[in-house]
């Protein structure tokens, strides 16, 4: 049997970018993903926004988007938001995790697709859970694990519009209850998705998916179109992340935004956080460090978004969201707004 100072679990972003840095401080890593190949089963839209963009090095991403458009259910008068900064860039999501994947190898992390966990052949000192939001790691060692879901669905294609990059965000609870309906064109791909309470929904994904394209102007596709998806937690960060046997990181420690799902930043910061806290633990044995990932200590960060995401989760009727735009703009509205889209 192997045995790796390190078994990181998932190779998403997370997964990946916590790997690398493990690796790079001198521990002995492995990556089991049970994907065959990280092109398949995506489950990000791939939004990186203004504060990641600012902080980190990101290969593949698209021009910047600077314009949202905010559409109440009947699609009229909609809110413009307009930014002087570039508030969001889409990424490729294969061509990144194909790069984070060459990053970690060159770091010294090994990296091994079509393999379950646990792993027959491998024996680690500390486990990672990087394995999404209904983490197998999580429920293996004990720790808390996501229990408010949303369900998304999207399909990405190339286009050729040449339009102005904008994020056009629809909010209609007949087919995104308790979250939303979009489309991000950046004049290079199109992003059409949507996602809400599986609970609420009133037809299967894809036939809600189909009845949003039918109604909202969308871009045609110039190449092959690429569907993906799955569950997203948006119960704020989980309290009990962390044990002397391993921790989580990314989806699978809830660290995605209650009120806009949004998860790539989060899970960038806490793999940095996850990778010291690990390294200075192996290194030193001394539990207490393992005190300086405390979940329940950095949840506080997320109650506000948490309780906007209650509030968004009542509203279950198109005249309740209509009457919520006449809000949105008045200009204390569109300021709200714009907090919440570009900060």
């Amino acid at each position: 049997m192997d045995t790796v100072d390190v078994l990181v679990v998932g190779a998403g972003l997370a997964g990946l970018n916590t790997a690398r840095l493990l690796a790079e401080a001198g521990l002995d890593v492995a990556v089991c993903e049970r994907r065959t190949s990280l092109e398949t089963g995506i489950r990000t839209t791939g939004i990186f926004v203004r504060r990641t963009l600012d902080d980190y090095e990101l290969p593949h991403l698209g021009p910047a988007v600077r314009r949202v458009l905010l559409y109440p259910p009947s699609g009229e008068n909609p809110v413009e938001l307009l930014s002087p900064r570039d508030e969001f860039r889409v990424g490729d999501m294969e061509g990144i995790y194909a790069t984070a994947v060459e990053e970690a190898e060159r770091a010294g992390a090994r990296v091994s697709l079509n393999a379950s966990y646990p792993a027959k052949s491998t024996k680690a000192r500390f486990t990672i859970g990087a394995d999404g939001a209904r983490s197998t790691v999580a429920k293996s060692l004990g720790l808390d694990v996501n229990r408010q879901l949303i369900t998304g669905i999207e399909e990405v294609y190339p286009v050729r519009t040449g339009a102005t990059p904008t994020f056009h965000c629809v909010v209609d609870p007949r087919l995104a209850p308790g979250y939303i309906a979009w489309v991000i064109d950046d004049g290079e791909h199109a992003h059409v998705g949507l996602a809400g309470r599986p609970d609420r929904f009133t037809a299967p994904l894809p036939q809600l998916l189909r009845r949003f394209r039918d109604s909202f102007p969308t871009p045609e596709p110039t190449g092959p179109v690429k569907r993906r998806g799955g569950p997203i937690p948006v119960g704020g960060l989980l309290r009990r992340i962390v044990s002397p046997q391993g921790l989580l990181v990314g989806d699978a420690a809830g660290a995605v935004s209650p009120l806009t799902a949004g998860g790539l930043d989060p899970c960038m910061r806490m793999s940095e956080l996850a990778a010291s806290v690990t390294s200075d633990y192996l290194r030193s044995g001394n539990r207490y460090v393992l005190e300086h990932y405390d979940g329940a200590a950095m949840r506080r960060r997320y109650l506000l978004r948490s309780q906007l995401r209650r509030g968004l989760s009542l509203v279950r009727g198109p005249g309740l969201a209509e009457f919520a735009f006449t809000l949105l703009r008045t200009p204390p509205g569109k300021a709200v707004a714009k907090k919440i889209m570009f900060n």
